[in-house]
Protein backbone atom coordinates (compact mmCIF):
# COMPACT_ATOMS: atom_id res chain seq x y z
CA UNK A 1 0.00 0.00 0.00
CA UNK A 2 3.05 2.19 0.98
CA UNK A 3 4.42 1.44 -2.33
CA UNK A 4 1.41 2.49 -4.25
CA UNK A 5 1.03 5.77 -2.37
CA UNK A 6 4.52 6.51 -3.14
CA UNK A 7 3.80 6.09 -6.79
CA UNK A 8 0.61 8.44 -7.21
CA UNK A 9 2.95 10.92 -5.04
CA UNK A 10 5.37 10.86 -7.44
CA UNK A 11 3.18 11.10 -10.48
CA UNK A 12 1.68 13.71 -8.88
CA UNK A 13 5.06 15.70 -8.45
CA UNK A 14 5.56 14.52 -12.22
CA UNK A 15 2.52 17.03 -13.44
CA UNK A 16 3.36 19.98 -11.04
CA UNK A 17 6.96 19.77 -12.29
CA UNK A 18 5.60 19.79 -16.03
CA UNK A 19 3.22 22.46 -16.24
CA UNK A 20 5.99 24.24 -13.69
CA UNK A 21 8.14 24.42 -16.86
CA UNK A 22 5.31 25.15 -19.20
CA UNK A 23 4.19 28.22 -17.75
CA UNK A 24 7.32 29.06 -16.74
CA UNK A 25 8.25 29.28 -20.05
CA UNK A 26 5.68 30.90 -21.83
CA UNK A 27 6.04 33.63 -18.67
CA UNK A 28 9.84 34.08 -19.35
CA UNK A 29 9.07 34.53 -23.08
CA UNK A 30 6.23 37.02 -22.25
CA UNK A 31 8.89 39.21 -19.80
CA UNK A 32 11.73 38.85 -22.17
CA UNK A 33 10.49 39.41 -25.70
CA UNK A 34 6.65 40.63 -25.37
CA UNK A 35 6.83 43.18 -22.21
CA UNK A 36 10.35 44.53 -20.45
CA UNK A 37 12.39 43.53 -23.42
CA UNK A 38 11.60 45.81 -26.48
CA UNK A 39 11.78 48.45 -24.08
CA UNK A 40 15.37 48.40 -23.17
CA UNK A 41 17.83 49.35 -25.64
CA UNK A 42 20.95 48.37 -24.04
CA UNK A 43 23.19 51.43 -26.28
CA UNK A 44 20.57 53.85 -25.51
CA UNK A 45 19.75 54.61 -21.74
CA UNK A 46 18.07 57.41 -22.29
CA UNK A 47 15.31 55.79 -25.24
CA UNK A 48 14.55 52.47 -22.74
CA UNK A 49 13.96 54.84 -19.39
CA UNK A 50 11.64 57.10 -21.18
CA UNK A 51 10.31 53.48 -22.80
CA UNK A 52 9.89 52.22 -19.57
CA UNK A 53 8.31 55.78 -18.34
CA UNK A 54 5.65 55.89 -21.33
CA UNK A 55 4.75 52.00 -20.78
CA UNK A 56 4.50 51.63 -17.41
CA UNK A 57 1.89 49.12 -17.54
CA UNK A 58 3.53 47.17 -19.59
CA UNK A 59 6.95 47.02 -17.74
CA UNK A 60 4.49 46.03 -14.56
CA UNK A 61 2.92 43.26 -16.48
CA UNK A 62 6.77 42.16 -17.09
CA UNK A 63 7.53 42.08 -13.66
CA UNK A 64 4.35 39.97 -12.74
CA UNK A 65 5.72 37.64 -15.27
CA UNK A 66 9.02 37.22 -13.88
CA UNK A 67 7.08 36.39 -10.50
CA UNK A 68 4.76 34.02 -12.18
CA UNK A 69 8.16 32.75 -13.44
CA UNK A 70 10.02 32.61 -9.79
CA UNK A 71 7.00 30.79 -8.19
CA UNK A 72 6.78 28.35 -11.22
CA UNK A 73 10.70 27.82 -10.44
CA UNK A 74 9.56 26.78 -6.53
CA UNK A 75 7.12 24.76 -7.78
CA UNK A 76 9.55 22.84 -10.10
CA UNK A 77 11.91 22.16 -7.36
CA UNK A 78 9.68 20.61 -5.63
CA UNK A 79 8.51 18.14 -8.22
CA UNK A 80 11.52 17.25 -9.96
CA UNK A 81 13.19 16.03 -6.31
CA UNK A 82 10.31 14.22 -5.77
CA UNK A 83 9.82 12.43 -9.34
CA UNK A 84 14.39 11.59 -9.12
CA UNK A 85 14.59 10.86 -5.59
CA UNK A 86 13.78 7.21 -6.16
CA UNK A 87 16.88 7.44 -8.94
CA UNK A 88 19.17 9.11 -5.95
CA UNK A 89 17.19 11.19 -3.08
CA UNK A 90 20.84 13.08 -2.14
CA UNK A 91 21.36 14.50 -5.30
CA UNK A 92 17.83 14.92 -6.30
CA UNK A 93 18.00 17.76 -2.92
CA UNK A 94 21.17 18.75 -3.57
CA UNK A 95 19.54 19.75 -7.22
CA UNK A 96 16.13 21.06 -5.38
CA UNK A 97 18.09 23.61 -3.56
CA UNK A 98 20.31 24.64 -6.05
CA UNK A 99 17.45 25.94 -7.91
CA UNK A 100 16.17 27.63 -4.64
CA UNK A 101 19.26 29.13 -4.60
CA UNK A 102 19.03 30.43 -7.86
CA UNK A 103 15.35 31.41 -7.13
CA UNK A 104 16.48 33.49 -4.24
CA UNK A 105 18.79 35.03 -6.77
CA UNK A 106 16.00 36.07 -9.25
CA UNK A 107 13.99 37.28 -6.49
CA UNK A 108 16.46 39.87 -5.65
CA UNK A 109 17.17 40.67 -9.23
CA UNK A 110 13.28 41.17 -9.69
CA UNK A 111 13.70 43.71 -6.91
CA UNK A 112 15.46 45.89 -8.77
CA UNK A 113 13.02 46.22 -11.35
CA UNK A 114 10.35 47.62 -8.77
CA UNK A 115 12.97 50.24 -7.75
CA UNK A 116 13.29 51.53 -11.61
CA UNK A 117 8.87 52.52 -10.91
CA UNK A 118 10.09 53.28 -7.92
CA UNK A 119 12.56 55.56 -9.50
CA UNK A 120 10.15 56.48 -12.38
CA UNK A 121 6.57 57.30 -10.09
CA UNK A 122 8.53 59.35 -7.99
CA UNK A 123 8.81 62.87 -8.42
CA UNK A 124 10.67 63.73 -5.24
CA UNK A 125 13.59 61.68 -6.50
CA UNK A 126 13.72 63.64 -9.80
CA UNK A 127 13.34 66.85 -7.71
CA UNK A 128 16.08 66.02 -4.98
CA UNK A 129 19.24 64.25 -7.15
CA UNK A 130 18.41 65.77 -10.65
CA UNK A 131 18.09 64.62 -13.69
CA UNK A 132 21.26 63.25 -14.65
CA UNK A 133 21.60 61.34 -11.59
CA UNK A 134 17.77 59.77 -11.78
CA UNK A 135 18.92 58.71 -15.05
CA UNK A 136 22.20 57.10 -13.98
CA UNK A 137 20.65 55.45 -10.83
CA UNK A 138 17.25 54.19 -13.37
CA UNK A 139 19.84 52.74 -15.27
CA UNK A 140 21.94 51.06 -13.31
CA UNK A 141 19.13 49.25 -11.33
CA UNK A 142 17.83 48.38 -15.15
CA UNK A 143 20.94 46.86 -15.86
CA UNK A 144 21.55 45.15 -12.37
CA UNK A 145 18.62 43.01 -13.06
CA UNK A 146 20.20 41.57 -16.18
CA UNK A 147 23.59 41.46 -14.20
CA UNK A 148 22.37 39.50 -11.12
CA UNK A 149 20.12 37.02 -13.18
CA UNK A 150 22.84 35.82 -15.36
CA UNK A 151 24.91 35.38 -12.31
CA UNK A 152 21.88 33.16 -11.19
CA UNK A 153 22.02 31.26 -14.23
CA UNK A 154 25.65 29.87 -13.05
CA UNK A 155 24.00 28.08 -10.47
CA UNK A 156 21.02 27.21 -12.37
CA UNK A 157 23.50 25.32 -14.92
CA UNK A 158 24.67 23.05 -11.75
CA UNK A 159 20.98 22.49 -11.00
CA UNK A 160 20.82 21.16 -15.07
CA UNK A 161 23.82 19.35 -14.58
CA UNK A 162 22.13 17.45 -12.30
CA UNK A 163 19.29 16.80 -13.55
CA UNK A 164 20.77 14.98 -16.62
CA UNK A 165 22.67 13.29 -14.28
CA UNK A 166 19.97 11.76 -12.66
CA UNK A 167 18.01 11.28 -15.73
CA UNK A 168 20.67 9.02 -16.74
CA UNK A 169 21.32 7.32 -14.08
CA UNK A 170 17.33 6.34 -13.97
CA UNK A 171 15.64 3.56 -15.75
CA UNK A 172 12.41 5.75 -16.82
CA UNK A 173 14.27 9.37 -17.96
CA UNK A 174 14.43 8.95 -21.81
CA UNK A 175 18.50 8.84 -22.19
CA UNK A 176 18.51 11.56 -25.18
CA UNK A 177 16.61 13.99 -22.90
CA UNK A 178 18.55 13.83 -20.03
CA UNK A 179 21.91 14.07 -22.50
CA UNK A 180 20.39 17.29 -24.08
CA UNK A 181 20.50 18.33 -20.52
CA UNK A 182 23.67 17.89 -19.77
CA UNK A 183 24.36 19.46 -22.76
CA UNK A 184 22.38 22.23 -21.71
CA UNK A 185 23.89 23.00 -18.43
CA UNK A 186 27.29 23.17 -20.13
CA UNK A 187 25.98 25.74 -22.51
CA UNK A 188 24.28 28.20 -19.37
CA UNK A 189 28.06 27.99 -17.57
CA UNK A 190 29.95 28.88 -20.27
CA UNK A 191 27.54 31.38 -21.82
CA UNK A 192 27.29 33.29 -18.10
CA UNK A 193 31.20 32.76 -17.15
CA UNK A 194 31.78 34.66 -19.86
CA UNK A 195 29.16 37.32 -19.01
CA UNK A 196 30.80 37.70 -16.12
CA UNK A 197 34.49 37.34 -16.55
CA UNK A 198 34.58 38.81 -20.21
CA UNK A 199 31.27 40.56 -20.71
CA UNK A 200 32.92 42.63 -24.00
CA UNK A 201 32.79 39.54 -25.84
CA UNK A 202 29.27 39.74 -26.80
CA UNK A 203 29.53 38.80 -30.09
CA UNK A 204 30.75 35.27 -28.53
CA UNK A 205 28.41 34.76 -26.08
CA UNK A 206 25.89 35.28 -28.70
CA UNK A 207 27.43 32.98 -30.93
CA UNK A 208 27.62 30.36 -28.04
CA UNK A 209 24.02 31.22 -27.50
CA UNK A 210 23.03 29.45 -31.09
CA UNK A 211 25.55 26.83 -30.64
CA UNK A 212 23.55 25.47 -27.14
CA UNK A 213 20.32 26.92 -27.97
CA UNK A 214 18.78 23.08 -28.44
CA UNK A 215 20.28 21.59 -25.02
CA UNK A 216 19.23 24.75 -23.00
CA UNK A 217 15.66 24.19 -24.02
CA UNK A 218 15.68 20.74 -23.47
CA UNK A 219 14.08 21.46 -19.92
CA UNK A 220 11.31 22.70 -21.78
CA UNK A 221 10.99 18.80 -23.30
CA UNK A 222 11.27 18.16 -19.90
CA UNK A 223 8.31 19.28 -18.96
CA UNK A 224 6.18 18.09 -21.90
CA UNK A 225 7.54 14.32 -21.19
CA UNK A 226 6.32 14.78 -17.75
CA UNK A 227 2.57 15.63 -18.77
CA UNK A 228 2.57 13.37 -21.73
CA UNK A 229 4.73 10.30 -20.82
CA UNK A 230 6.58 10.85 -17.29
CA UNK A 231 3.36 10.97 -15.37
CA UNK A 232 2.32 7.38 -16.17
CA UNK A 233 6.27 5.57 -16.30
CA UNK A 234 6.16 2.27 -13.82
CA UNK A 235 9.05 2.70 -10.85
CA UNK A 236 11.13 -0.09 -10.93
CA UNK A 237 13.58 -0.22 -7.95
Amino acid sequence: MKSVQSEISIRIAAKVAGYALLFMTIAAVAATDLTIGPLIELENPTASINNVKSNQMLFRLGILSWIVVLICDILAAWGLYVYLSPVNKRISLLAAWLRIVYTAILGTSILNLNHVLELIGSEYHLTTIGYAHFESQTWLFLRSFDSSWSIGLIIFSLHIFFLGYLGLKSNYVPKILSIFLLIGSFGYILIHLFNLLSPQFQSLIQILGWIFIIPMLSEVALGLWLLVKGKNVTFKK
